[in-house]
C-alpha cells in the first residue's frame, strides 16, 4: 500500500510537471531571456553524452541536470572542472562543488561556477579605439541543494540558485530554484526515469552607475544626473524528462542508453540521446547527439552546438573496500563557429 502511495504521488508530480512542458518551447521569444549562463552545463562527465544523461545523474553533476541524482552520494564527493568554452573566443569557465551525506537519507550539495572572459579594452565615443584601460565582465552562479532518499526506487530534490551578471558599473542578481525526480525500478535498479524543472524564478535586471548619464542644464551651469532603468528580463526557464537503461553483459561490462527531453521556454525544445560504456569501473567512454530544429542547417540553426559530444573517464578506486575513487574526466561538445568545447574534471569520492 506504501508503495502504491509513492508511485500514486510520482504520477501526479510528473502529470502536473507534464502540463508545465505543454506551454513551453516557445522559438518566438528566443533572445528575450536573460541568465543564459544557467543553461552551460560545467560539468565534463554529464557533457560528453550531451546530458542525454539526467535520469541516471549521481553526485555534485546532478546539481545541473537533475538534483535529485544528489541523494545518490554514497558519503561525499569533491568535484573540479574547467572548461574551455567555444575554444578561440578566450572563454573559460571554472566550476567546483561538493556533495555530504548527511544522515541516512539525505545529502547536501554545494556548487559554484564562474566564468571569465578576461580583459576588454574602454572604448568612448571621443576614443573609439581604446587604449585608456580596461574591464573584465563576471558571470557566476552559486547553488545550494538538497537531496533525500524516500525509498529505494523514488529520489527528490530541490536547488536554490543565486545569479550574478556584472561589469565595472553595472550589475544585475537573482535567484532561480530547480526541483527534480528521479525514479528508479527493474530486476537489478537497472531501468531510470527523471524529471527536473529548472531555472524557475523572478525576472532580473541590471542597475548601477553605467546606466546614468551627466550634463548640464540649459539654463545654467547645476549638473543634472539622469539614471535609465534598464528592462527586467526572464530567466531561461525549461524542463528535462529523461530515461535510461542500464545493460550489465559482465561483472566487467556495462552499457548505459539514455535519452532526455528538454522544453526550453525561450528556445526550441531539445532531445539527447547518449551511450556510456564501462570497464571494470574505471574506464568510462561515452557518445552522444543532441537534436533539436535546423541543428543540420547551417544557415538556420539556432545554437552553436552542431550535436555530436563525446568523453571519457578515468577512476582510479583506493581503500580497503575500493568504494572510493579519484577520478579525471574529459568531455567534448562540437560547435561552429569556434573549435569546440573541452572540458577537464577531478573528482573525489570517499
Amino acid at each position: 500500500m506504501k508503495h502504491m502511495m509513492q508511485r500514486g504521488s510520482l504520477a501526479a508530480v510528473l502529470s502536473g510537471l507534464l502540463v508545465v512542458s505543454a506551454q513551453a518551447g516557445n522559438p518566438d521569444r528566443a533572445g528575450s531571456a536573460g541568465a543564459t549562463q544557467l543553461l552551460i552545463n560545467p560539468w565534463a562527465r554529464s557533457s560528453g553524452w550531451g546530458l542525454a544523461n539526467t535520469a541516471s545523474l549521481k553526485g555534485v553533476e546532478s546539481m545541473f541536470g537533475n538534483v535529485a541524482g544528489l541523494a545518490h552520494t554514497r558519503k561525499t564527493e569533491v568535484l573540479f572542472t574547467n572548461t574551455r568554452w567555444l575554444e578561440g573566443s578566450g572563454v573559460t569557465i571554472n566550476s567546483g562543488g561538493i556533495g555530504q551525506r548527511l544522515g541516512e537519507s539525505g545529502v547536501l550539495g554545494v556548487s559554484a561556477t564562474v566564468m571569465g572572459f578576461g580583459d576588454i579594452q574602454q572604448q568612448s565615443v571621443d576614443k573609439p579605439e581604446g587604449g585608456f584601460g580596461t574591464f573584465s565582465p563576471t558571470m557566476s552562479n552559486i547553488g545550494l541543494a538538497y537531496a533525500k532518499e524516500f525509498s529505494n526506487s523514488i529520489y527528490a530534490g530541490l536547488l536554490v540558485r543565486v545569479v550574478s551578471e556584472a561589469i565595472a558599473n553595472v550589475r544585475a542578481q537573482g535567484i532561480c530554484f530547480d526541483a527534480g525526480i528521479h525514479y528508479v525500478t527493474g530486476p537489478n535498479d537497472n531501468a531510470h526515469f527523471g524529471i527536473a524543472l529548472k531555472n524557475v524564478g523572478p525576472p532580473m535586471q541590471f542597475s548601477g552607475d553605467g546606466l546614468s548619464v551627466q550634463g548640464l542644464i540649459v539654463s545654467g551651469s547645476d549638473q543634472l544626473t539622469l539614471e535609465q532603468r534598464s528592462e527586467r528580463f526572464e530567466l531561461p526557464s525549461m524542463l528535462n524528462i529523461g530515461g535510461a537503461y542500464d545493460f550489465t553483459f559482465t561483472e566487467h561490462h556495462k552499457l548505459t542508453a539514455a535519452a532526455n527531453f528538454a522544453s526550453n521556454s525561450f528556445t526550441h525544445d531539445q532531445f539527447n540521446l547518449g551511450v556510456e560504456y564501462g570497464f571494470r569501473r574505471m574506464l568510462y567512454l561515452r557518445a552522444g547527439f543532441l537534436w533539436e530544429k535546423n541543428i543540420t542547417s547551417a544557415a538556420d540553426r539556432s545554437t552553436v552546438f552542431t550535436g555530436p559530444s563525446a568523453g571519457l573517464s578515468v577512476d582510479l578506486p583506493f581503500g580497503a573496500d575500493k568504494l572510493s575513487a579519484i577520478a579525471f574526466d574529459y568531455g567534448y561538445r562540437a560547435t561552429n563557429p569556434f573549435n569546440g568545447v573541452h572540458m577537464i574534471g577531478v573528482r573525489i569520492t570517499l
